[in-house]
């Protein structure tokens, strides 16, 4: 057993993996310095938590895939459903109300919840006095349940959705008649 090799090797492995962890650390940082896109990196991590919260990932209430794999809404890609749609489909002056909206999460520190308080961040902002609060949680809630119910994993897998039902099946036999 040669102990200068192991601890060669171990060593190596160890400045491998501090590597990798700042290349990491490295790349989120220029990710949110240098983000190009209609949302901004913190606004986008607010609308995926926002999807999480209405449909989380594992619970039993969840739809089970065949595989037996629980899904919620960012497995699914439901997140990047509600940006693309906020993006492209709604007017400009209610992207400012959403954003508006994110912010207003945001200071109320809603990344760094946890789970059962951004629940009841969520429900305040649904009983909330303010229409504009109350139209956010609403569009969120509708457009998020959209998004989930719309995606493969819940249509074809659980739904048994089939983009063409009904069957041709030519040269069937037939049992004679007599």
């Amino acid at each position: 057993m040669n102990r200068r090799n192991t601890l060669k090797i171990l060593g190596g492995t160890a400045i491998g993996i501090a590597g990798l962890v700042l290349a990491d650390w490295k790349w989120q940082l220029l990710d949110g310095l240098s983000h190009e896109g209609f949302f901004t990196a913190k606004e986008e991590k607010l609308i995926s938590s926002i999807a999480d919260t209405i449909i989380p990932e594992g619970l039993p209430a969840n739809i089970p895939t065949p595989d037996s794999k629980p899904i919620g809404a960012l497995s699914t890609g439901t997140d990047i459903y509600l940006m693309q749609v906020f993006e492209h489909c709604y007017e400009k002056e209610d992207q400012d109300k959403i954003k508006l909206q994110l912010a207003s999460l945001d200071e109320k520190g809603f990344l760094k919840a946890n789970k059962e308080e951004r629940e009841a961040i969520l429900m305040a902002l649904n009983s909330s006095e303010s229409e504009a609060e109350s139209e956010f949680f609403e569009l969120m809630k509708r457009e998020t349940i959209t998004g989930f119910t719309t995606v493969k994993e819940v249509l074809v897998d659980y739904r048994n959705y089939k983009v063409a039902p009904g069957y041709y099946h030519g040269c069937v036999d037939l049992p004679a008649q007599t």
